[in-house]
């Protein structure tokens, strides 16, 4: 359902919407419809693309990504601690720390 516009002179920001709202209100111009129910439909024609509509599009998308994010496999370490129980080791790490002490 096509709405119609309705100008107001004293809101517009510049002298040309201002002539253009005087003018359309006393009948000069005509005032302009909007349809929103019609753009809406036709905006869906636009939302996805003639190639996403087949399997191209995907294998185009993953042909222009796949070099950039390549992400290589993590090695697996393993970090072996030697417990000493030696109270003068964990004195030095509690200097390392809190170095004030």
């Amino acid at each position: 359902m096509p709405d119609e516009i309705k100008p107001d002179p004293k809101q517009a920001t510049t002298q040309d919407a201002q002539l253009a709202a005087e003018n359309m209100t006393t009948g000069q111009e005509k005032m302009p419809t909007v349809d929103t129910d019609a753009d809406y439909e036709a905006s869906k024609q636009y939302s996805v693309s003639d190639v996403d509509r087949t399997g191209e599009g995907a294998q185009a998308a993953e042909a222009a990504t796949a070099p950039n994010f390549e992400v290589p496999k993590p090695e697996e370490t393993k970090t072996e601690t030697q417990s000493t129980g030696e109270p003068s080791d964990y004195m030095e790490m509690a200097k390392d720390v809190s170095p004030e002490r």
